[in-house]
């Protein structure tokens, strides 16, 4: 069984992006609901993760040319490099399991093929409901349909 709902457009950890030393955890009793809010949205704000690399479960499958961290919106655009002839591929937030911002990597639960036949990036339309809504069914798919570990 999963641990939690799968939510395509949303950080897992509202902190992880900009996630640095000190940082706490939202269940920390000693953060009020203000200051975890100002928390998150500056350690986010200082956050680049622009040039990280993306490692799927069985292996890296390129590097972040943007990241975005609006609320309920959020996404990674990687360029896959000759893995996958140099295609680019729109991952939603929900699929970071984990940053290390000391290696420079970020670490999503999906497979190399997931990803591979993931919807079509297209720089003209990805911002669009309709390929957002098309890239948020494909990805809760895989996570709803794969075997648990």
């Amino acid at each position: 069984m999963r641990p939690f709902a799968f939510v395509p457009w949303t950080w897992r950890d509202p902190v992880s992006p900009g996630r640095g030393a000190g940082a706490r955890d939202v269940g920390d009793p000693t953060l009020d609901a203000d200051r975890l809010d100002s928390a998150r949205a500056d350690e986010q704000a200082s956050a680049d993760l622009a040039g990280y690399d993306v490692e799927a479960t069985d292996g890296g499958i390129g590097k972040i040319d943007e990241a975005t961290y609006d609320v309920g919106s959020s996404y990674l655009v990687v360029d896959t490099g000759p893995w996958i002839f140099g295609r680019k591929v729109l991952l939603p937030a929900g699929t970071v399991d984990r940053i290390d911002h000391d290696a420079r990597a970020v670490y999503v639960d999906r497979t190399k093929d997931q990803i591979k036949d993931s919807p079509e990036y297209d720089k003209g339309t990805f911002d669009t409901p309709e390929y957002r809504e098309q890239v948020g069914d494909y990805y809760a798919a895989s996570y709803r349909d794969a075997p648990s570990t």
